[in-house]
């Protein structure tokens, strides 16, 4: 009886998903969902959505900064996207003495707007399909090796073929994991300047205890400005340089949103692996992840303490501490919602419906019969292999000084190669580098941080793996703050004015003073020891796995075509998810609303809180009802929820409403919902969206920044 109602739960977990919206889509090939997406209330075309031949909805999304979205709401180049996203441009910009991270910033005239070096915004000019042209000549007999590099030659030439303007740029890249291949035309804009930005106590309300969770009430963004030259094209900054004017950009809807409106995300979701076998999703679950966190919990646990007891060391630390704990929360969450929803045993079921479909056909049979059982052989062999290699990226990650001696470990790489280009080339990088690298440098916490993480490293790595030349100086591992005392006394490393005097000097200087560095020298031994003997075996079984995946998408595509529908991971190109705003039910009992509003922000409120302080003036536009035309019913609408499945990539992504106009600003998922990347379930999968009306509440009311309300076209599709 129990088994019988287990498998009638998973049977109905599964129907449910097949029928989902789920997808993150190329807007190129959007009318086949045409018909769905107007059956769920859109009113305009996917020709609206992506057109080469006439401004669409494309022209006014670009990827900003390499990892997130931005999306135009003017015609003068106005761009927004999320706070945290232009976090690392506002601390930039930010001291002691003028902090825009606690007051915010509000240009009031475009002197004012302030240049971001190495900030861009890059649009999608076209895609196409290149397939044909990237598998030409491949075969099954060829090695992954040999294959790969038969398509990165046919890429090239691709690349080098395609038709573009001298100031577009091209990239390719791959889906369905090397079953497909598209080209993509690009133009950068690296003029960048911001223009506004709310407090932290608004742009990031809620800090790191609301990330990942809701209900929320987060104003989370941040405004700049595209400049471009004389005609309208990329061009570096310069003082002569004029505001962008772009051929489309959105109308922001003063109507707002309702239970079960069409929402759309338009924008450039980073990674997904939707089409796992439930052996890697377990591996995830019960190995990679716990081994992440674990170093995160320890490297948070020690900034969040440092950073509270010092101003300067809050304002250095406080990109990298959000940065950490993001991922942190997420891969938290993510074992919560597999759990919850069952989400390796929901794959196991597929996995058995793969089966029978494959035993109907014998070609199928005879291609994929053992995919499965290879799946679960390799993925044993490489699991030392990975947790080792979590260990690796996350403590050299989280402990600056070593990540700081990996960049200078490549001169000595280079030199020793005797590549006097590539020598010089990383100098001069690192010269450039030095200053940014110690602007958020705190020497007594990366040391405190490194003696507790040394201790993990040994025990996940080095057990097995220990080089000769590291065991007396690690066998008494356990105490790492002595090791750390030690390494640090003498080093050059953390010192900014002796590592600028010696990057100026000749490179056979420089090699020779890194190596006679003992924390240079530890650090190196180190990375040596996993270059040598971890990263092989990753690569190799990766190489099986890379294969097995190849194959296996492209199975399931052919046998299980009547069974789902079939749309590529996400992989940091443009695409659109669609759905409709949702309330969720996250555990027995508890049901969450789709809005929230600012009555949520005051309830939360704790004064002289970094992560609930609410400003004076917040709360007396709060008392005062004073919400212009913003408010509903005496309300001030803050954030919704919505069923698009969306992930890293998709922050600072715009909410479009069902005639194409921005209703809200995509910034997080919910934490029981992050498994998306995984396993989108339909029924706790929700993005939060910060509501448009908010963003015109605080740019207007709040920061006194009418002039660029008067930028903005404000609209009202329902009426």
């Amino acid at each position: 009886m129990k088994k019988n109602l287990i498998f009638t739960l998973i049977l109905f977990i599964f129907s449910n998903l097949t029928k989902a919206n789920e997808g993150m889509w190329l807007p190129l090939l959007l009318s086949q969902n045409e018909a769905e997406m107007k059956a769920l209330g859109m009113k305009i075309s996917a020709e609206d959505i992506y057109s080469v031949n006439k401004g669409s909805l494309k022209d006014a999304i670009c990827q900003f900064g390499g990892g997130c979205t931005a999306e135009l709401i003017s015609n003068e180049g106005l761009l927004l996207t999320n706070h945290h996203c232009g976090y690392d441009a506002i601390q930039n910009h930010s001291t002691v003495q003028d902090n825009y991270l606690d007051k915010g910033f509000w240009a009031m005239s475009r002197s004012q707007e302030k240049p971001n070096q190495g900030l861009t915004a890059m649009f999608i000019v076209r895609m196409e399909d290149v397939s044909a042209a990237a598998l030409a000549g491949v075969t099954a007999e060829m090695s992954e090796k040999d294959r790969q590099s038969a398509i990165d030659k046919n890429l090239a030439a691709v690349r080098k073929g395609a038709k573009r303007e001298n100031w577009e740029e091209v990239f390719t890249r791959g889906f369905f994991d090397g079953n497909q291949y598209f080209l993509f035309v690009t133009e950068t804009f690296k003029d960048v300047r911001l223009v506004g930005a709310p407090p932290s106590s608004i742009g990031k309300f809620g800090n790191d205890t609301d990330n990942w969770a809701y209900p929320r009430h987060t104003g989370d963004f941040s405004m700049f400005r595209i400049y471009a030259d004389k005609d309208n094209h990329p061009a570096e900054y310069s003082v002569n340089n004029v505001p962008y004017t772009p051929k489309r950009f959105l109308p922001i809807s003063l109507d707002g949103v309702e239970k079960d409106d069409f929402t759309m995300i338009y924008g450039f979701p980073g990674r997904t692996q939707e089409y796992l076998p439930s052996v890697a999703v377990a591996q995830t679950l019960e190995k990679t992840n716990p081994t992440r966190i674990d170093i995160r919990d320890k490297a948070l646990a020690i900034m969040d303490i440092d950073m509270r007891k010092d101003a300067d060391t809050k304002i250095k630390l406080s990109a990298k501490y959000a940065s950490i704990s993001n991922y942190w929360k997420k891969w938290r969450g993510e074992n919560l919602g597999l759990i919850k929803s069952k989400g390796v045993a929901k794959k196991q079921f597929y996995e058995n419906e793969f089966s029978k479909m494959l035993e109907t056909n014998p070609s199928w049979q005879s291609q994929y019969g053992t995919i499965l059982s290879d799946f679960n052989k390799v993925y044993a062999d490489i699991e030392p292999f990975v947790v080792a290699q979590a260990t690796h990226s996350e403590v050299f990650g989280n402990t600056n000084v070593l990540s700081w001696a990996s960049q200078l470990d490549g001169i000595v790489k280079a030199f020793d190669k005797k590549d006097e280009k590539a020598t010089a080339e990383k100098i001069a990088s690192l010269k450039e580098y030095t200053n940014d690298f110690f602007k958020e440098y705190v020497l007594t916490t990366d040391k405190k941080v490194f003696a507790t993480l040394i201790p993990v490293y040994v025990k996940n790595v080095l057990t097995t793996y220990t080089p000769e030349v590291l065991k007396s100086e690690l066998q008494n591992f356990n105490q790492g703050e002595k090791l750390s005392e030690k390494l640090f006394a003498k080093t050059i490393l953390t010192n900014q004015d002796k590592i600028k005097t010696l990057l100026e000097k000749p490179a056979e200087d420089i090699v020779k003073t890194l190596r006679k560095d003992k924390l240079f020298s530890f650090t190196k031994t180190l990375i040596e020891n996993y270059e040598q003997k971890i990263a092989p075996k990753v690569t190799e079984n990766q190489l099986i796995i890379n294969k097995l995946r190849r194959q296996y998408t492209k199975a399931q595509m052919e046998a299980m075509a009547s069974k789902r529908v079939f749309y590529p991971d996400a992989n940091s190109t443009l695409r659109v998810t669609y759905g409709q705003v949702k309330d969720y039910q996250p555990k027995d009992g508890v049901t969450y609303e789709p809005f929230t509003y600012l009555d949520g922000v005051m309830e939360k409120y704790i004064p002289n809180d970094y992560e609930f302080d609410v400003s004076k003036k917040l709360i007396d536009l709060y008392e005062k009802k004073d919400y212009g035309e913003y408010g509903v019913n005496g309300r001030m609408p803050v954030c919704f929820i919505g069923t698009n499945h969306t992930t890293g990539g998709n922050s600072g992504s715009p909410a479009i409403d069902a005639y194409g106009n921005l209703i809200g600003l995509n910034f997080d998922r919910v934490w029981e919902g992050t498994m998306s990347d995984l396993n989108y379930d339909p029924s706790i999968c929700r993005n939060i969206m910060m509501d448009a009306r908010y963003l015109l509440f605080i740019i207007d009311k709040y920061a006194g920044a009418g002039h660029l309300i008067k930028e903005m076209k404000l609209v009202h599709p329902k009426k």
